[in-house]
């Protein structure tokens, strides 16, 4: 009986003195971030003293340059470049687009889709059809669609509390349209803004022609919410009206360009990784602070954070900064085939790409004891109003990362605002909230710390 008492008493024991510890951790992690942390200086740099990294830009190289040589200064055992080839689309001469109806001209704001051709020098004119799925393209059939440009306009749905789920429903349309429309005889295709809200800001995105040949692909741009809105009312009042276009972006060939890597050994499992990450390209129509600037110096911030907690891991943690998520994912299908030729085994890998504002919990992709394991952590985050641990989508550039086994988590900001920016000229370094960007940094490196502790099961 007195070792049965003895043996309870030292698992109590134990097990306070670790939540005692972990309950201290997270506390000095948190004030290191709020206090003392560099990642709203590094994202004022790259947002405003080198702006736009679109893959193969010249904003992307030096975004290379710049996170590798801020990595260096914070003393981590390895800093290094990984060599990956990109696309590299250039927009050109800022677009042009107006509804003819009748004899008035109607200017509405319009931006090329990435990955889109150009309209003829002189641009497109032609009637305008108004569509709200592919499903309802397909019911109109090439009689209706021939030799006219095909408007899709349906919203994002404003009922949904989770915002990545509205997105997610109506992202077809930017991502397929063209191509779908190009089946039927479309000459062009133009894509309502992935918004909730109503504004004058166009939204760019990735646009993919599929298997089409390259002598059927049509131009394809977005317009504003405020324009589709506008569109839409002129078509009810005169079905017959014309919608006129120019753009001149092109595709070039693939250049060379790097993931950002930064790693601190592990002392007690120095072969098995642990990955905190963001993608370093954004679009070209601003600085991509939300999009994803924030994911990045978020995750150096993490390693910056230990370092200056001296914080011995017992896991190799590793800060990657993806290049080319945007318009292909080259970055992080690379990161794993070098992974695979390496024979690495990572256990635990993260992203930040969702944002910049208040931190809200996860979304983890894992088995059911791990599952069972990070909720177990609740009370730990309650102090700082992390709430949401859920089941689902991590991240783009985890995705592909795969090991014997592995448990994948995304950091999951407020997402009410996001879409307000993203992809759109005013993803700016004004939109940024600098408490807000480093609480999501604390939130990722306290998570790290409670996995590197005690483990994946």
């Amino acid at each position: 009986m007195r070792k049965l008492l003895f043996g309870a008493t030292f698992f109590l024991t134990s097990f306070a003195f670790g939540q005692v510890k972990d309950e201290q951790m997270l506390k000095d992690i948190y004030t290191m971030a709020l206090t003392n942390s560099k990642s709203y200086a590094w994202l004022d740099d790259l947002s405003n003293k080198i702006g736009h990294r679109l893959s193969g830009s010249v904003g992307a190289e030096k975004g290379v340059i710049y996170t590798k040589q801020q990595l260096e200064t914070l003393g981590l055992d390895r800093v290094y470049l990984q060599e990956v080839m990109v696309p590299k689309w250039v927009r050109g001469e800022k677009e042009t687009a107006y509804i003819i109806d009748k004899k008035n001209k109607i200017s509405v704001p319009i931006c090329a889709l990435g990955g889109s051709v150009a309209t003829p020098k002189e641009g497109i004119t032609a009637e305008i059809i108004e569509v709200h799925s592919l499903k309802e393209l397909e019911t109109l059939g090439e009689a209706k669609i021939k030799g006219k440009i095909v408007f899709y306009n349906r919203p994002m749905e404003p009922e949904n509390i989770d915002t990545f789920l509205s997105y997610g429903r109506c992202g077809d349309q930017r991502r397929s349209g063209a191509h779908e429309a190009a089946k039927f005889g479309a000459v062009g295709t133009i894509v309502r803004s992935l918004n909730l809200r109503l504004d004058d800001f166009p939204h760019t995105g990735a646009t993919s022609y599929g298997d089409l040949p390259k002598e059927k692909y049509i131009p394809t741009a977005a317009i504003s919410t405020n324009g589709a809105e506008l569109l839409s009312q002129k078509l009810k009042e005169n079905p017959k009206l014309t919608f006129y276009f120019k753009q001149s972006c092109q595709q070039l060939e693939d250049v060379l360009s790097y993931n950002v890597i930064g790693e601190i050994k592990g002392t007690v499992h120095p072969d098995k990784i642990m990955v905190v990450s963001g993608h370093l390209d954004s679009w070209d129509l601003a600085d991509g602070s939300h999009d994803d600037g924030a994911g990045c110096v978020q995750s150096m911030a993490v390693l910056e954070i230990f370092k200056k907690l001296n914080y011995q891991p017992k896991n190799t943690l590793r800060v990657v900064l993806y290049m080319n998520e945007e318009n292909g994912g080259r970055g992080g299908k690379q990161y794993e085939a070098e992974s695979k030729r390496n024979k690495e085994n990572h256990i635990f890998a993260m992203e930040s790409d969702a944002g910049g504002f208040t931190p809200r919990g996860f979304s983890l992709e894992c088995d059911e004891p791990n599952f069972t394991k990070v909720r177990s952590w609740a009370s730990l985050f309650e102090p700082y109003l992390i709430h949401l641990f859920v089941k689902g989508h991590t991240g783009s550039d985890i995705h592909p990362l795969t090991s014997t086994k592995i448990v994948k988590a995304g950091l999951r900001p407020d997402s009410q605002r996001y879409f307000d920016y993203h992809h759109a000229a005013n993803d700016t370094f004004e939109a940024i909230n600098k408490r807000e960007l480093e609480l999501g940094a604390a939130t990722m490196a306290s998570l790290l710390y409670l996995f590197d502790q005690y483990g994946i099961d």
